[in-house]
């Protein structure tokens, strides 16, 4: 597929590309009329001189010679017609692999066609219609559905239902992120043979951080020696009393730790509109280990005593963990939580330094060094970067300057007031915090710790699986291999075409829109125009080879993750280094939404992945769920104020909303009869992707007539039950959504003839509305 594919003209929505019938119904062929003019009659003297029956017998051969073409001519026009669109009127079956893991799948979803009641019922959210936003409760029943009834009975049988709804929920496909991660674990718990050496490294991390029994063995003594090998702290009474700046240099290096500010590479936001590419480093305030608040109005962060109290506990734990003996481990904890305090009053939220004016300023090594001086600034980036040669007139951009002149001051006093003690408060501190970056290399009893806090703090969102945590450690050390792994298994081809399909739809859907302003129009046009959509790969690897050089000083262990965690901070330096060096954006293989990277609309590989697309699914699969998701996304990327920009989107979501309350009968008792502006976006934006989607695959068709089936669904139907799967509750904009988006299949059902069969839902009086939205 050439990397800029010819623009055809695309058909109006809801245009059928051969016929307004399904492709699946039996299509008859037109009647071929035929005009047959009897001869005039002959003159006078021949018809005396020929006895009647010849002129008969001429005339029925005359008109058998007519019957005779007129068949022939239209058994060529039935084969010919045949020909045209026969590959659209029957589907073969679709028989891979993934293919009847879809069809299993399908079977265990509620199918819209044939629950055509209640097949939308499970919403995003049991709440989203509450008084608070819409002005009525989202109930689960709807007329002449068994809930209504009000016997024992059918009450048990509402149950079952309920947890039935619950069933076919978890049966949905679940949230992007979690797709890509479940589909990350398969390749690293894949037994391909032979891996490359990088490969097989990647995958012994990925195992050794499964090996809870041997983490939990290990205990703390992997982390006690590494403090040890740093010169020891104050807790176990052993310290040589080393360099501040040395220890700081030290854990900023090998062990991605940042005690006091936090340390990344970016761009400078006033150099991107002019199109430069250049990246700094960027110093900002850290993610503080203690739990503050801001008070408004005092204008400053502060550690509450609810919130306090569970902290010390924690920290306590930890000492305990760690052999601190019992009674100088309240002193080490006080000490430790007064630092934190002070560092924590001097941050502030990213809302009130916003108000205050611009984020960072830029400034050389050598001026952040006349701010700060407590720390020894050049050594530490030189550390940082290692072995990057960086000097004093280098830029930096720093964030919330205040903070790090206020942090200076701190670290300043506490040195110098209390670091000859025997306690080392500000040694335990940087100790503390490497603890916490270690964590999850660290046993149970750690992890557990870190989450009896959590509780206690409010976040009661769980531990996620061990295999998730695996997956993402083992991606944030060993991402250029499994960026090469995905890389490997992605259609290329395929994703490609499905990108140019749906952007070419997506462009013809912006003309249809009632502009408030043409200017709006243009600005927009000339936008959308510009972009070169394409699948985002990396160009950093290019083969094993390259990947296995790279890898080669990494050595790991299959029963020690401890140390292949450690190495595996070690070798988020280079990221940092390639970062701040090399021009081209790296491809985010976590990254599961589109990105605008200058003129090029860039479309992860990670959105490429079965369940939700493959390459051997029918189109109208493909089509129906990632068709539908990458719509979506353009729409919220390209226009996300798209209400104040068009009357449309108000008309268009209050029409489906209008489609809902008539289905539902919400009308009549007391459901809200209007959304907000946030909802009518949100309905306009998903009700189009799921237009721009159908219009494409009908594109599609129209180019390349054949597709498969799957469970004997096919083309629309197989489109529309295929989008149904799409589950709403990883939504980012899920709040906004009123109904599931599943529903928007009756509404587009009720305004064209591209459904195979009627939604009709027997105990409802009317389900089209007499209006098209």
């Amino acid at each position: 597929m050439s990397d800029t594919p010819v623009e055809l003209e695309p058909p109006p929505l809801f245009q059928r590309p051969l016929t307004t019938r399904d492709p699946s119904a039996p299509r008859q062929p037109p009647l071929l009329q035929l005009d047959v003019q009897l001869p005039e009659s002959l003159p006078e003297q021949q018809h005396r001189a020929r006895p009647r029956w010849i002129n008969h017998r001429r005339l029925l051969l005359l008109l058998s010679g007519f019957s005779l073409c007129s068949a022939i001519l239209g058994l060529v026009y039935y084969m010919h017609y045949n020909h045209q669109h026969s590959s659209i009127q029957a589907a073969t079956p679709c028989l891979s692999p993934a293919c009847q893991w879809a069809s299993t799948r399908l079977s265990m979803s509620a199918d819209p066609f044939t629950q055509p009641c209640d097949y939308f019922l499970s919403t995003c959210r049991s709440d989203i219609l509450s008084p608070d936003n819409v002005g009525g409760q989202m109930e689960e029943d709807i007329p002449g559905h068994p809930q209504e009834q009000k016997s024992v009975w059918t009450e048990r049988r509402g149950r079952s239902k309920e947890r039935e709804d619950r069933r076919l929920r978890k049966e949905k496909i679940p949230d992007r992120q979690t797709v890509l991660l479940q589909y990350l674990r398969e390749i690293l718990e894949s037994k391909d043979r032979p891996d490359s050496a990088a490969v097989q490294k990647t995958k012994e991390f990925y195992r050794s951080c499964l090996d809870t029994r041997s983490i939990d063995t290990a205990g703390a003594e992997p982390f006690l020696s590494l403090i040890h090998k740093l010169g020891g702290w104050a807790v176990s009474g052993q310290w040589n009393r080393t360099d501040f700046n040395s220890t700081l240099s030290l854990l900023m290096r090998d062990y991605a730790t940042f005690p006091f500010f936090n340390l990344y590479v970016g761009k400078d936001p006033n150099e991107i509109a002019r199109g430069t590419t250049k990246r700094y480093i960027q110093i900002d305030q850290p993610d503080l280990l203690i739990p503050i608040e801001w008070n408004s109005k005092t204008l400053k962060s502060e550690a509450k005593t609810q919130t306090l109290l569970p902290f010390l506990a924690s920290c306590e734990s930890y000492l305990a963990l760690l052999g601190a003996p019992p009674g100088i481990i309240r002193t080490h904890v006080g000490r430790f939580t007064s630092l934190s305090s002070e560092l924590a009053a001097a941050a502030a939220p990213l809302h009130f330094r916003q108000s205050k004016g611009p984020l960072y300023q830029r400034m050389t090594i050598r001026e952040l060094q006349i701010q700060a001086p407590t720390i020894d600034w050049l050594g530490c980036l030189q550390a940082a970067f290692h072995p990057l040669p960086l000097v004093e007139d280098d830029h930096v951009l720093l964030h919330n300057s205040p903070y790090i002149v206020q942090m200076s001051l701190i670290i300043g006093k506490w040195l110098n007031e209390h670091e000859l003690s025997t306690s080392g408060p500000v040694r335990t501190y940087m100790v503390l915090y490497l603890l916490h970056t270690l964590m999850p290399a660290l046993g149970s009893r750690f992890s557990e710790t870190a989450t009896n806090l959590s509780v206690a703090l409010g976040d009661a969102e769980g531990v996620d699986d061990r295999w998730k945590h695996c997956v993402l450690e083992t991606e944030r050390g060993f991402d250029l291999v499994l960026t090469h792994l995905l890389r490997k298994r992605t259609a290329h081809r395929e994703a490609e075409e499905i990108i140019q399909n749906i952007c070419s739809s997506f462009k013809s859907k912006l003309h249809e829109l009632k502009w408030t302003d043409q200017r709006t129009l243009q600005f927009v046009m000339k936008k959308v125009q510009s972009l070169i959509p394409r699948l985002w790969t990396t160009k950093e690897i290019s083969s094993e080879a390259e990947l296995n050089l790279l890898f080669s000083k990494v050595t790991v262990g299959t029963n020690s993750f401890f140390s292949n965690y450690v190495q595996l901070l070690s070798m988020r330096r280079k990221r940092r280094i390639q970062l701040l060096t090399e021009k081209a954006e790296a491809a985010d293989i976590l990254s599961v939404t589109p990105l605008l990277l200058g003129d090029e609309l860039l479309f992860p590989m990670g959105m490429f992945i079965p369940p939700l697309f493959h390459p051997t699914y029918p189109r109208a699969m493909n089509y129906g769920v990632m068709g539908f998701l990458i719509a979506k996304d353009i729409l919220h990327l390209i226009l996300p104020d798209v209400h104040s920009q068009s009357e449309m989107v108000q008309a268009v979501g209050e029409c489906v909303w209008a489609h809902y309350l008539t289905v539902t009968d919400k009308a009549g008792r007391g459901g809200a009869l209007s959304l907000a502006a946030a909802q009518q976006q949100e309905v306009w934006v998903q009700y189009s992707a799921l237009q721009i989607a159908l219009q494409a695959y009908h594109q599609s068709l129209k180019n390349h007539p054949s597709d498969t089936s799957i469970s004997g669904l096919s083309h629309t139907r197989l489109f529309l039950t295929s989008f149904s799967q799409v589950h709403c509750v990883s939504d980012p904009y899920r709040e906004a959504m009123p109904m599931e988006p599943s529903f928007l299949i009756t509404a587009i059902c009720a305004e064209s003839d591209l459904c195979p069969t009627s939604l009709q839902c027997p105990n409802t009086s009317q389900l089209h509305s007499s209006h098209t939205c």
